[in-house]
């Protein structure tokens, strides 16, 4: 399939699964650490249409729903490549989200049959619908015809975390599922030489896109881990022959304050590390550059978007510290509280319109509405300003921001500020109601073992960097913050986990 630059992919995964099994069909195009063999193009092809023909057989419809509770691995591949093979849509079920939002998932999604790995079965069992059922091989004679299959139909549901209410079904076509996987590769330059390091689940828009996807559309390919592990990470770098790996900034973090560093042959051959899903701060990126001699981009990306809408360049380009970038594959924009953009150095919402937008929200077209403008921008929901050289600079959630006094205060300058003492693995600022000033500031961290930095310490870098107002009144010392299926510290929880 041809792909430059300026052009998103156009066409669908099973044609540019079928061209890659045709040209490149006997190189590895997905590895693992567990055993199990590689994947060729040509194997996973074969697998994926075999599996295709299952569920055509079955008597799904053209679009219908197939479920996936699986872990990371070959199983959890060739299933999410079998659906979309077959023109139905992959529902990727977040395993970590808990037995009611998994269950609101799976009747929600209508869907009639689910592939269930091993270790989620009682899970299944437990949640499902009564009329959905596991997946088994049909029998049959004679191979069925598979749906005929266009880029603008239905490829993925996936939902949202659901921090302010009922998790939102995320559909996203052929075509902005494979722009998901272009616009890493347009950013990153990624080639058919180019091997990522899959740690973050594939059942989050981060996993499947960014690493998965983006496989597909360079041509590269992906070694795949179960999960993330401080412990196994450089040596996966080393044994699967990485050049690059995408990653979330409490990852970075965790990889920053273990005393295992890469060999000197797995540093020369990474090409990049890659930041998502939430802002890295300086502090910590600046620290593992410099311990570890690996560049990292910070990048931005939502669900809503097939994951990356901004990106820094790679090296030698400019990188901003602090800056997720700027735009590759679509238009981002800063908008007013009018819903019209507005110039460089003004504060508003992020808000984004490209190939890698999402359709709609699963059976509500009223939250749907609400997020595109008339004129087709995706609302983000973040906070921040565009400089005069097109990078974006994050402040904050417009759902996340402390207002105390009446004065508007973005967690993430606490985080920052907090992040800026080495002990500081997690850092989150969070809003507590207050009769005062309505809301005051508190946080919570993680720290390295052993680190004898009090709280009062902590509040005192606070407010030497931000001054009193804007610091928190107490900073409370967690064994663990509170993390969704990609890592991204939930702050939303902290106020009952602080109590």
């Amino acid at each position: 399939m041809s792909m430059d630059d300026q052009t998103p992919p156009g066409g669908t995964i099973r044609s540019w699964l079928d061209e890659r099994a045709s040209t490149i069909g006997d190189r590895d195009a997905y590895l693992f650490f567990d055993g199990e063999a590689a994947l060729t193009w040509s194997a996973l092809r074969n697998r994926a249409r075999k599996l295709a023909e299952n569920l055509t057989a079955q008597g799904l419809d053209k679009g219908a729903s197939v479920a996936i509770l699986q872990p990371n691995g070959r199983e959890a591949i060739e299933c999410l490549y079998g659906v979309l093979y077959g023109g139905f849509r992959a529902t990727v079920i977040n395993l970590v989200a808990g037995d009611e939002a998994i269950g609101y998932a799976l009747g929600h999604c209508d869907a009639r049959i689910a592939f269930v790995g091993d270790a989620q079965t009682d899970l299944f069992d437990r949640v499902r619908p009564k009329e959905m059922t596991r997946y088994s091989a049909a029998r049959f004679d004679k191979a069925p015809d598979l749906h005929a299959l266009g880029p603008d139909d239905d490829a993925l549901l996936m939902y949202t975390s659901g921090t302010t209410g009922r998790p939102k079904g995320v559909v996203h076509s052929h075509v902005s599922l494979l722009a998901g996987g272009w616009t890493p590769t347009v950013a990153h330059k990624l080639t058919p030489a180019d091997r990522g390091l899959c740690v973050l689940p594939i059942y989050h828009i981060n996993g499947l896109c960014v690493t998965v996807l983006s496989a597909l559309v360079s041509g590269g390919s992906l070694a795949v881990a179960e999960k993330f592990s401080t412990r196994k990470f450089w040596d996966q770098c080393q044994s699967a022959k990485a050049t690059w790996f995408s990653v979330v900034p409490t990852i970075i973090s965790h990889l920053l304050h273990s005393e295992l560093t890469p060999a000197h042959e797995t540093r020369a051959r990474l090409r990049f590390g890659r930041s998502a899903s939430s802002p890295l701060a300086p502090d910590v990126q600046t620290a593992f550059e410099t311990r570890f001699e690996v560049p990292i981009v910070e990048t931005m990306g939502l669900t809503e978007t097939a994951a990356q809408i901004l990106s820094n360049p790679l090296p030698p380009g400019i990188r901003k510290i602090g800056s997720p970038g700027k735009a590759y594959g679509n238009e981002a924009c800063i908008l007013s509280a009018d819903l019209t953009p507005l110039p460089p150095n003004t504060k508003g919402e992020i808000a984004v319109r490209g190939p890698n937008v999402m359709r709609e929200y699963l059976k509500n077209p009223d939250a749907t509405r609400a997020t595109f403008t008339p004129d087709g921008w995706l609302r983000t929901g973040d906070l921040g300003h565009m400089d005069e050289d097109g990078y974006f600079f994050v402040t904050g959630r417009l759902k996340e921001l402390i207002i105390k006094g009446g004065e508007n205060i973005a967690p993430r300058e606490i985080d920052e500020a907090l992040y800026s003492h080495p002990d500081v693995i997690e850092a989150a600022a969070f809003a507590r109601p207050c009769k005062t000033y309505g809301e005051r500031v508190e946080a919570a961290v993680k720290l390295r073992t052993g680190s004898s930095v009090s709280s009062d310490q902590l509040i005192a870098i606070c407010v030497q960097r931000l001054g009193a107002f804007k610091s928190p009144d107490r900073v409370h010392v967690l064994q663990d913050l509170p993390k969704g299926p990609s890592g991204k510290i939930q702050r939303i929880k902290l106020p009952v986990l602080t109590q």
